[in-house]
């Protein structure tokens, strides 16, 4: 089966995106790699940041590979957090913290839409491609739901009255940003000669 490094260090991720592409390509995180590496995010954008990380990740090892960045975009502040929406409460982060920063912001605000927004840079035998996926929703005033990670527990969804972390990750990849993004990513590498 054909390998294909992910270079991220979030097991969260893995874990999703090893079901949305299920036996397709074989999935390597980057401690499955072997590659002990924290890739920094340096850049003011979620397309910079993937593209960074991807590139590094291929320098490295000159094998296929690609990266995410996704961030939490709040139509009401300005689209904060945005690409430091790990580390909206600081670099410690904490998404509890994250998320209670983000219910303060938000408390006298009527207009809570959101969105979910991830870029995929794939390095496909040195060459660069972009994928995006988005999932348009509204933010709610208090956590429900004991599943997923990060802003899952205030997130729903539109078409939806569950917030992701109230879904299991079948019924999540219905409406999830890095599904139809692993979809567009998935769709090229069956196209094209990466392997």
């Amino acid at each position: 089966m054909n390998k294909i490094i992910f270079a991220t260090n979030n097991e969260n991720k893995v874990s999703e995106v090893k079901v949305i592409l299920n036996d397709k390509f074989q999935i390597l995180s980057l401690k499955e790699a072997g590659i002990e590496i924290d890739i920094p995010e340096p850049y003011d954008t979620l397309e910079e940041n993937a593209t960074e990380k991807a590139n590094v990740i291929y320098r490295l090892t000159q094998q296929n590979c690609f990266a995410e960045d996704t961030g939490l975009e709040v139509q009401s502040l300005s689209g904060e957090p945005g690409v430091k929406s790990a580390r909206y409460a600081g670099n410690k982060r904490s998404f509890e913290n994250n998320i209670d920063k983000l219910l303060s912001k938000l408390a006298n605000k009527e207009n809570r839409e959101a969105q979910f927004r991830t870029i995929i840079s794939l390095i496909c035998n040195g060459k660069e491609k972009i994928f995006e996926g988005v999932c348009k929703g509204t933010i709610i005033a208090e956590r429900r739901g004991n599943f997923g990670f990060g802003y899952d527990p205030v997130f729903i969804p539109e078409g939806s009255t569950k917030t992701f972390a109230e879904m299991t990750i079948t019924e999540k990849n219905i409406f999830s940003h890095r599904k139809k993004a692993i979809d567009k990513l998935t769709t090229y590498l069956k196209n094209n000669s990466c392997f």
